[in-house]
C-alpha cells in the first residue's frame, strides 16, 4: 500500500472511530446537533465548505481504485465531495428532506456502528501496511 493511502486510512480511520465513540457518548446532543443543523443556513454552508474541501483534497491526492483500503478512501473523497456540492447546491427545503430521508434519529446506532467498523478496517489496514 502507498505511503498516501496508509496516512490517509490511519487519519480518516481514527477520525471516524472517535467521531463514532462521541456519538454513541453524546447520543442525545449528537441528535439534537445533527437536527439542529439543517436549522441555520450558515452552519450548513460551513459544514458544506468544509465537506468539499476534503472531498477534493482526497479525490485529487487520492484517485486510486484498487486495494481494499484505497477504494473506501477514495470513496470516502467522492462521498465528501459529493455530500460538499448537494449541500451547497440543494434549497433548505430540499436539504430538510434529504435530513428527514437518513433516519437519523432511528438509525443513530446503525450509523455509529458503520463509521465504527469502517474506522477499525482503515486504521488496521493502515497499519497493516506500514509493517
Amino acid at each position: 500500500m502507498p505511503a498516501r493511502t496508509a496516512f490517509l486510512s490511519k487519519l480518516i480511520g481514527f477520525y471516524a472511530i472517535a467521531i463514532a465513540i462521541a456519538l454513541v457518548v453524546n447520543k442525545q446532543m449528537m441528535v439534537a446537533a445533527v437536527s439542529g443543523l439543517f436549522q441555520d443556513p450558515r452552519v450548513v454552508l460551513v459544514y458544506a465548505v468544509m465537506a468539499l474541501g476534503i472531498g477534493l483534497a482526497i479525490v485529487i491526492g487520492h484517485n486510486v481504485w484498487s486495494g481494499r483500503a484505497a477504494i473506501l478512501v477514495t470513496i470516502i473523497g467522492w462521498l465528501s465531495l459529493f455530500k460538499g456540492l448537494v449541500l451547497l447546491l440543494l434549497p433548505a427545503n430540499a436539504q430538510a428532506a434529504y435530513f428527514l430521508a437518513l433516519h437519523y434519529d432511528q438509525y443513530f446506532y446503525v450509523y455509529a456502528a458503520v463509521t465504527f467498523v469502517m474506522g477499525v478496517y482503515l486504521v488496521y489496514a493502515g497499519y497493516r501496511s506500514s509493517t
